[in-house]
């Protein structure tokens, strides 16, 4: 049997929740070690009980009292940018990895289709839901011709939008930006989210806007294709709407966007849709289930790491 490490999760909302439920059914090196939250009534802590996960109800204090906290190797936070800060600060010297599902960004920017591979920071930052959706098509593009701009809009259902998402909505844009300008390759980013209050309510859907040098559309196509699969294989619903589209920007005509000097190039239109597993939220939260499903996969690629390199706290106190 894989050896597997002990995780917890602060913040037993639809995040949270949705992503215990992935770790016990698809974690590779990870299972649950805890769940934590603040309120003794909610849901989420309530259905960690059922499953016979330990939990707590007295935050981050109570974590540190659980028998199992010597156990745990890995800490998911689901909470919010400005409690994330405290939460790393005080897990950080007990040799724990966190996994920041917060628009906090304190440790580098990671999806899993980009940059998994390259980093294995004390805290990774997950970004936000429309950058994991989004960023990895601007990359694609990036790896065929310089971006001089790209611009995602993530649409996602009102429903699936909790006080979490509701709260931190600011920090969802600048940090999205950032990550479109670090990661995905852009000179500049701008992110926008709208909140689709339709009912019933509908699907996840991006729409990404690269401007870039001139190239080859169908070595683009071919670059975005390769990259939906990578994604694909830790979100099964994530896939192009339709074929992308190219728009060629002559020399006469250049295109109107402040800052941005580009005078001759390639317009590419990315459309997309992100239908959740239905684990534990509805499928139309698809803006949620990527966001669980990228931080299991960091989850797991951190767990393998320790176990391989005996850094492990758990497995080595039971050496």
């Amino acid at each position: 049997m894989t050896e597997k490490l002990k995780a917890a999760i602060i913040g037993p909302g639809n995040i949270g929740t949705d992503l215990m439920i992935k770790v016990m059914r698809n974690g590779k090196y990870l299972e649950m070690g805890a769940m934590v939250g603040v309120d003794a009534g909610s849901d989420g802590l309530a259905r960690a009980a059922r499953l016979g996960v330990p939990t707590t109800a007295e935050g981050l204090d109570g974590l540190l009292k659980l028998d199992v906290f010597d156990d745990i190797d890995i800490v998911f936070d689901a909470t919010s940018a400005n409690a994330h800060q405290r939460h790393n600060d005080v897990l950080a010297p007990h040799g724990i990895q966190v996994i920041d599902l917060t628009p906090a960004a304190i440790g580098p920017y990671v999806i899993p289709a980009i940059n998994l591979e390259a980093e294995d920071a004390v805290n990774i930052n997950m970004v936000t839901c429309g950058g994991q959706a989004t960023i990895p098509m601007v990359a694609a593009v990036s790896q065929v011709a310089k971006v001089h701009y790209a611009e995602i809009v993530a649409s996602i259902s009102s429903k699936s939008a909790g006080p979490g998402t509701r709260a931190n909505i600011d920090e969802f844009t600048e940090t999205t930006k950032a990550a479109i300008e670090k990661l995905g390759g852009a000179e500049r980013g701008k992110a926008i989210i709208v909140l689709n209050p339709a009912d019933p309510p509908l699907i996840m859907r991006d729409t990404v806007f690269v401007l870039s040098e001139p190239a080859d559309q169908a070595e683009v196509e071919e670059s975005i294709a390769r990259m939906v699969a990578k994604v694909q294989a830790y979100v099964p619903g994530y896939r192009l709407k339709q074929r992308v589209q190219f728009d060629l920007i002559p020399a006469d005509r250049p295109i109107n966007v402040p800052k941005v000097g580009l005078r001759h190039g390639l317009k590419t239109s990315i459309f997309l849709e992100v239908e959740g597993a239905a684990h534990y939220l509805p499928s139309y939260a698809g803006n949620l289930d990527i966001m669980t499903s990228a931080a299991l996969a960091c989850g797991d690629m951190m767990a393998q790491r320790r176990i391989a390199g005996g850094t492990a706290r758990g497995l080595k106190e039971k050496a």
